[in-house]
């Protein structure tokens, strides 16, 4: 069949090119990690069944999760439309050979379905399909359950796929996607309407009646068609990548308002259209707005609600992960267009004010949206506050300091899902001291200060941190001014 050839012959490609044995280093330890949460989700998955028995007395596990289909449905979803790339094809490659147009098309669509990575989800599915479901139910129904999941998977791949190509991965469609997650949650909460008591009743018929199995199969087909017939009305599929690749340059002007802050201003404007411009740079911002959900994991649960440093950690991530995430590469995102960066009239010290004002928006941002946790408790407002000034005050410096060490090149224009491009040993030794130096603090404190001392003392820190700016400001730019070379010559070789 061609379209199965035409799969081997990508399978082949991924391993004959160069840059698959390149950085080999950290392929394993991205492999080891893999397997060390590989071995956590199976774990979750034989241990679920016993979770959810403990949460419902009178409902079964199958029952629940049944009920929360309709919100893992849509969170899955939301994280593949701003994750998951949209499949290319080299063109130039096929034009001489007798290969139909639909063929390349069907290629496109079923390329995703045989990416390992779409289906980590399944190491929770059949653990606990073979341990709970069998023993609830019978073994038909597990199975029949593990196959409704991989065909849910598949329409979730392809759904993401046809929103993405109609109407694009801006920064309006994130926000309308998280009203939406938003509102059928308030309907829930409101008591409005009952969404999981919907979504009981039908994914219920879909997981043990042997027509659900056709429902399930029909819907993942829907959503095939729906692609298919935006290839038709498109006509050619590679008209359609070009006209994506010509949109993802347009970036609304809504930042000229800081030009008139000078050199510094009109810096930041262009690293704010660097943002939003490329997959790699979005995809970790609305990472981090999902990592604010955090707090709802870690503050209601016992286990780690009473341990201050768990708290720490918890509160580092809500208040700084975007400037965390983003900060670590802070100077590699510049890599396409360092060297002309350093022929510019552009003083070190003023390159380096625009990446500090850059994360310590990250962090304002942050600190600002996460204010909600006032409602679970002062305790969590306080906590924050001093996270917020221990990001600002020290984390950001450190960020800055540290991402001189890392002249690995990125190529912004990359996919974002699964890209570990510009990844070296360099960056996990960069993120260790920022994630756990507070946590170390903490573990210390711990001994003979309450957790409001602490508190007090993290954010004592960072307001003398922020107070010694303008020391920290010069050794990060007199280290900047050391690298500077080290890191154009590192950012010239491409991968």
């Amino acid at each position: 069949m061609l379209i199965a050839d035409l799969l081997k012959q990508e399978f082949r490609k991924g391993f004959r090119s160069q840059a698959f044995y390149r950085g080999l280093a950290v392929k394993l330890f991205m492999g080891f990690m893999t397997l060390y949460f590989a071995a956590i989700f199976i774990t979750i998955g034989f241990s679920l069944g016993k979770i959810l028995e403990e949460v419902h007395d009178t409902r079964t596990p199958l029952e629940l999760i049944n009920g929360a289909s309709v919100y893992i449905i849509l969170t899955a979803l939301t994280i593949r439309f701003f994750m998951q790339s949209l499949n290319t094809l080299n063109l130039q490659a096929y034009q001489s050979l007798p290969v139909k147009r639909s063929t390349l098309v069907n290629f496109i669509l079923l390329k995703p379905l045989f990416s390992i990575g779409n289906y980590l989800t399944l190491l929770v599915v059949i653990p606990f399909a073979v341990r709970s479901v069998s023993a609830w139910h019978s073994g038909w129904v597990a199975l029949q359950f593990v196959v409704v999941c991989i065909l849910i998977i598949w329409m979730d791949i392809w759904l993401a796929s046809y929103l993405k190509r109609r109407f694009g991965s801006d920064l309006r469609a994130f926000v309308v996607i998280l009203l939406i997650l938003a509102g059928v949650a308030a309907l829930e909460y409101f008591k409005v309407f009952s969404v999981f008591g919907f979504s009981m009743k039908i994914f219920g018929f879909v997981m043990m009646n042997p027509l659900g199995l056709v429902v399930a199969l029909l819907v993942s087909g829907m959503a095939y068609g729906l692609n298919l017939m935006f290839f038709s009305k498109n006509y050619y599929p590679e008209k359609f990548n070009e006209k994506l690749s010509r949109g993802e340059n347009k970036v609304t002007g809504g930042f000229s308002f800081l030009e008139k802050y000078g050199t510094i201003g009109e810096l930041i404007q262009l690293q704010i259209r660097l943002i939003f411009r490329h997959k790699r740079t979005k995809s970790l911002i609305y990472m981090s707005a999902v990592f604010m959900l955090y707090g709802l994991l870690f503050y209601t649960n016992e286990m780690y609600s009473g341990s201050p440093a768990w708290l720490i950690f918890c509160g580092l991530i809500v208040t700084g992960m975007a400037s965390l995430t983003y900060g670590q590469w802070v100077i590699s995102w510049e890599s396409n267009y360092f060297d002309a960066i350093l022929t510019k009239n552009i003083p070190a010290k003023t390159y380096i004010k625009v990446n500090y004002f850059i994360l310590i928006a990250f962090n304002v941002i942050s600190f600002l949206l996460s204010t909600p946790y006032l409602l679970m408790g002062t305790k969590f407002f306080f906590l924050h506050v001093a996270m917020f000034l221990f990001n600002t005050g020290i984390n950001a410096f450190l960020l800055i300091f540290t991402a001189t060490f890392n002249n690995k090149r990125i190529d912004l224009s990359a996919r974002s899902m699964f890209n570990y491009q510009g990844t070296t040993y360099k960056s996990f030794l960069i993120i260790l001291p920022v994630m756990f130096f507070p946590m170390l603090i903490t573990f210390i404190l711990a001994n003979f200060l309450s957790f409001n001392m602490i508190l007090l003392v993290l954010g004592l820190l960072g307001l003398a941190g922020v107070v010694s700016t303008p020391y920290q400001m010069k050794l990060c730019t007199q280290q900047f001014v050391r690298r500077k070379y080290a890191l154009a010559e590192g950012f010239r070789e491409s991968e």
